[in-house]
């Protein structure tokens, strides 16, 4: 299916104590291009969210936002510097002895001290986080495809819709190029006849000179090349593989046929249609920007 590289997703989710919120958005690039944004405690997960997403799109500048809550309180480790309890002790000890005073409010003298206690998060189970992080990073995906996808969609029917048309004045200009050798020939042998007067004409000259504009103006090999891109981009649409890329080399071959044809028209008419010829393409061009 065809996917536009627009497309936006989200989801959240609570699992264990964690609330865990995924916000994925996309724009138009000519490669992969990953932005995560996530807390520095969760650094870890950038690597993988890459190559997680790596796995779904090919093509776009992807940001990623991620916000985790979670209860802190079971995730904390108090830790006592016992080097720094004794120094306490032995002061008091000498302190007491010293100045004859009970040891009994030792004990409340060091919970006041605030530097003999250090509290720090507990190591972080990455494996764990992870398990719980990519089941929420995939219910985002899934939304953010779906976007994509009914995006690409209708890039898909616009791009047909001016093929569509490009065929359309193909046909007319196949139609019309003979015409105007025979247009041609008869404005030749009235040219002729004018300045002859009742002198013979000479019919194989007529001939000749009819040919040789023919093979000037003769675009059949063009118009067949056309046709056979036009074919060729319809079949790329049936691919489930990215596209954008080989249709944007496949466009290039098109104008190049289109142009080829302009630069051949000696006719008005043929030269219009060579004109809507070229603006579709363009058209075309222009949305296949869109396309992964």
């Amino acid at each position: 299916m065809v996917k536009s590289m627009t497309g936006y997703g989200r989801a959240v989710e609570t699992i264990g104590s964690m609330t865990i919120t995924v916000e994925i958005k996309s724009v138009n690039h000519r490669f992969f291009e990953f932005t995560p944004k996530v807390y520095r405690a969760y650094s870890f997960l950038e690597e993988k969210l890459k190559a997680f997403l790596q796995q779904y799109i090919s093509r776009g500048k992807v940001d990623l936002y991620i916000q985790i809550e979670t209860d802190d309180v079971e995730d904390s480790i108090v830790q006592v510097n016992h080097s720094l309890v004794s120094g306490y002790i032995n002061a008091f000890k000498e302190i007491s002895e010293r100045y004859d005073l009970e040891m009994d409010d030792a004990f409340e003298m060091l919970v006041g001290r605030s530097d003999i206690f250090t509290v720090r998060k507990a190591p972080a189970d990455e494996e764990a986080i992870w398990e719980s992080v990519s089941k929420v990073v995939k219910s985002a995906v899934d939304a953010f495809i779906d976007m994509r996808c009914v995006e690409g969609e209708k890039l898909k029917n616009d791009i047909l819709f001016r093929a569509d048309s490009i065929l359309e004045n193909v046909s007319f200009v196949e139609s019309r190029s003979p015409e105007t050798v025979k247009e041609y020939n008869e404005k030749l042998k009235n040219r002729m006849v004018e300045l002859l007067g009742d002198a013979n004409v000479d019919e194989q000259r007529l001939l000749t000179e009819a040919a040789i504009f023919a093979d000037k103006i003769a675009v059949a090999e063009e118009t067949v090349r056309l046709r056979s891109h036009i074919d060729q981009l319809r079949q790329f649409f049936e691919s489930d593989e990215p596209i954008g890329r080989k249709l944007d080399f496949l466009v290039q071959e098109i104008n190049r046929e289109a142009n080829t044809i302009g630069s051949k028209a000696s006719d008005i008419e043929i030269a219009r249609r060579v004109i809507d010829i070229k603006s579709d393409v363009e058209k075309i061009r222009e949305q296949i920007q869109n396309i992964e």
